[in-house]
């Protein structure tokens, strides 16, 4: 049995932000949006800071932390086969970053969700809310954003929930990963094939990297607050 240190600080911030953020933003379209007087605004204040933590994963995708690295994780069709196989005979290999199905589902739900913030900047219900970016396209681009935003959402949901079901899977299988998303730790019974035992910890990101890529996140949400 092993355990590591797999998903630094920024990763987890990032992680339970988007799940406030995603929660909120939802909420605020699919109910009334009581308490709130104005929903479509919180809406649309939901989604620029979800803007602003997506930027901030791609950007820490390429320069963070070892197992938060697309490279780290996206891995051959190949690999990706074997993994499945092995997964549904009830022995797939360990993992100390995201297993390679895990990787892929990552990548389609940033995808996803990167696609829903932004194209949230175009829209407008004629009313009461215009996107800061609405007056720069097309009355008909307007309306074929707005009718893929809603299609798109519903393909979230259906994200979302193999994504819990995933969750419950792993934890059958005795992989707790809701905990290693909350102390960045996570337990193996077996040398993961990601982080073979003669490399026992990959390096720390410096403080200064983390805080540049912050900031240029950070940059974006504030213009479209204030736009």
């Amino acid at each position: 049995m092993t355990r590591l240190k797999v998903w630094e600080l920024p990763v987890r911030i990032f992680h339970w932000g988007l799940v406030g953020g995603v929660a909120l933003a939802f909420y605020t379209m699919k109910t009334g949006g009581a308490p709130f007087v104005f929903p479509m605004d919180i809406h649309a204040r939901a989604g620029y800071v979800l803007l602003g933590l997506l930027l901030f994963r791609w950007l820490w995708g390429l320069v963070g932390g070892f197992h938060a690295r697309f490279s780290s994780f996206l891995r051959s069709p190949a690999t990706l086969v074997g993994y499945a196989r092995r997964l549904l005979t009830g022995r797939p290999p360990a993992y100390a970053g995201h297993n390679p199905l895990g990787g892929i589902m990552v990548v389609v739900m940033l995808l996803s969700l990167s696609f829903q913030a932004a194209s949230g900047l175009f829209l407008t219900d004629d009313i009461f809310f215009s996107g800061p970016l609405h007056g720069l396209v097309e009355r008909d681009t307007a309306r074929t954003l707005k009718s893929l935003h809603h299609l798109n959402a519903n393909l979230l949901l259906a994200l979302i929930a193999a994504h819990l079901l995933a969750l419950v899977v792993h934890r059958l299988k005795g992989e707790r990963l809701v905990g290693a998303m909350i102390t960045g730790r996570k337990t193996l019974h077996a040398v993961p094939e990601d982080q073979p035992a003669e490399t026992p910890v990959p390096r720390r990101v410096s403080p200064w990297v983390a805080l540049g890529v912050i900031a240029l996140s950070a940059l974006p949400v504030l213009w479209l607050w204030n736009a």
